[in-house]
């Protein structure tokens, strides 16, 4: 049984002393869940959700901000300062701190991109179609969202099919039953297929 936990915390550094985890896939896929359950079972391991760095103006244009607020910093062995965006206010808040930890998990739409790619220890991809992703998104949303949801769709499309993050995926999670099945991904050269069926406890990834 593979001890995903212990693989990560293994990989060497990719970003000054920090091993930075990309967590992509779908709007709606389960990345926010699954990011947090690895920083759990990390020991309390910092999250960035890419959803405090986009904003209404710039969906997927945020890679300048994501560099200057945050990968600069960390690759100096800094702590991080990023300022969130309220999406309901639709205006950038006061800055939080984000440590340069030996794991940081970076979660969202675009973690994979490929600006970002060169930063990463391991990127990971939520192996759930997109149809059926924006289809559990738009029910976690409400009606009240449906506007929003119709642009998104169309700019997500476009952003994956310029910038494809999956085929440079190491891994891809699936959701079980009972948990998680992570999988070598496109990008693996890990040898052969390793399964690994991980509980739904947040303390845990086994």
């Amino acid at each position: 049984m593979l001890d995903l936990a212990a693989r990560l915390r293994g990989l060497p550094p990719s970003l000054g002393p920090v091993r930075l985890l990309g967590v992509d896939g779908h709007a709606g896929s389960g990345k926010s869940t699954f990011a947090g359950r690895v920083a759990a079972a990390l020991g309390g391991a910092p999250v960035l959700h890419l959803d405090d760095i986009a904003s209404h103006e710039q969906l997927f244009e945020w890679t300048d901000r994501l560099m200057a607020q945050v990968i600069r910093p960390l690759a100096r062995g800094e702590s991080a300062h990023y300022t969130p965006y309220d999406w309901q206010a639709r205006t950038f808040t006061a800055p939080l701190p984000l440590p340069a930890a030996p794991v940081v998990l970076v979660e969202g739409v675009g973690a994979g991109r490929r600006a970002l790619r060169p930063h990463l220890a391991l990127l990971l991809w939520m192996e759930l179609p997109r149809q059926e992703s924006w289809a559990r998104g738009r029910r976690r949303d409400g009606a009240e969202q449906r506007e929003f949801w119709d642009g998104w769709v169309k700019a997500e499309h476009a952003h994956f099919a310029e910038d494809p993050s999956r085929p440079h995926a190491d891994l891809l999670v699936r959701q079980a039953p009972e948990g998680y099945e992570v999988l070598p991904g496109p990008a693996s050269t890990g040898g052969p297929d390793q399964s690994v069926t991980q509980s739904n406890s947040p303390s845990s990834l086994w």
